[in-house]
């Protein structure tokens, strides 16, 4: 009898704290009162009640947990989608074996044929442009080299880095004193979907490359601002 009135106060208790019902805040639980009403004819099916009653609480509980650790899953599964979107990053170097590309008499797209790394495959090496993905802070490194073949011979290794078809910046190692040269640029730029980043060989220029990739293109995104 004793074990049946504790539980009795232990689960008026635990319902007054949880304070939390199917019918919503303030409304009276039809079951309940049903538990409540037979306790009072019969104190020998008090335990029961009190027993229903906390296998209902806990039933709602749970239930809340459920719905809770469900939102929560498909926060994280959303955050987990965006990191996917906004990886964007390739680097791409001119060719595997021993080649010169150029001089040409008007200038002309420099399309980089081995791919070390490529995420969403934004850089097309069949065209030489990199496209934007997404709207955010892109980093880029370009390195040119070229060799004159002969000591006095005019070197001309150049480059003109180009976002929208618009000049950027460029670099340019134009003389007679090396047989060979090269020169970086590193940039950091603001771009939206769908820009396109292009590097151009000017006129009378050349690089020259081989399995050793000294001409090589970088770009990564730093942040996205969508």
């Amino acid at each position: 009898m004793r074990g049946f009135l504790f539980l009795c106060i232990l689960g008026t208790a635990v319902a007054k704290y949880l304070n939390y019902t199917w019918d919503g805040p303030g409304l009276e639980n039809p079951e309940e009162s049903t538990a409540d009403e037979m306790c009072l004819m019969d104190r020998g099916s008090c335990g029961c009640c009190a027993m229903k009653r906390q296998m209902k609480l806990l039933e709602q509980y749970f239930n809340h947990t459920v719905i809770e650790l469900s939102r929560r899953l498909e926060e994280a599964e959303e955050t987990v989608s965006n990191i996917l979107v906004s990886r964007s990053a390739f680097s791409v170097a001119l060719t595997d074996s021993w080649w010169c590309f150029g001089p040409f008499q008007k200038e002309i797209v420099v399309k980089y044929q081995v791919i070390f790394i490529n995420l969403s495959n934004d850089y097309n090496k069949s065209t030489g442009v990199f496209t934007v993905p997404r709207s955010g802070v892109y980093v880029f490194a370009v390195t040119v080299f070229s060799d004159s073949g002969s000591p006095s011979t005019p070197l001309a290794a150049c480059i003109s880095f180009r976002v929208n078809n618009q000049e950027v910046a460029s670099l340019s190692e134009k003389n007679d004193q090396d047989q060979e040269d090269s020169s970086s640029l590193v940039l950091t730029f603001a771009l939206k979907t769908g820009d396109h980043v292009t590097i151009y060989l000017p006129p009378g220029c050349f690089l020259c490359d081989n399995k050793n990739h000294y001409n090589t293109f970088t770009g990564f995104l730093l942040y996205s601002t969508d």
